[in-house]
């Protein structure tokens, strides 16, 4: 298993950012969590296969119909136990 933390820029915050990556989580079988930061920027730590990652990260790029992502940065994570979902943290 393979984990990332992703930070993505841009207009992701009251678009429903965090809920529409929770769903394509959860879609690709990815556990972790996505959470808002107080820089206005979303961060989320995903694990997956490398396959799924990739998907995620390819998601992430674009975002739910009226995000404006201006950047996404990824960062290798130690593998956690793995949880049994993908939660939105608060």
């Amino acid at each position: 298993m393979t984990c990332q933390r992703y930070r993505v820029t841009g207009q992701v915050q009251g678009v429903f950012y965090r809920a529409s990556a929770q769903q394509e989580a959860i879609r690709l079988g990815l556990t972790g969590w996505v959470r808002n930061m107080s820089d206005g920027g979303v961060e989320a730590v995903a694990c997956g296969t490398p396959e799924q990652l990739s998907a995620f990260e390819t998601w992430l790029k674009q975002g739910p119909p009226k995000a404006v992502v201006e950047g996404v940065d990824v960062q290798t994570e130690t593998p956690v136990v793995p949880g049994h979902d993908f939660e939105i943290r608060y």
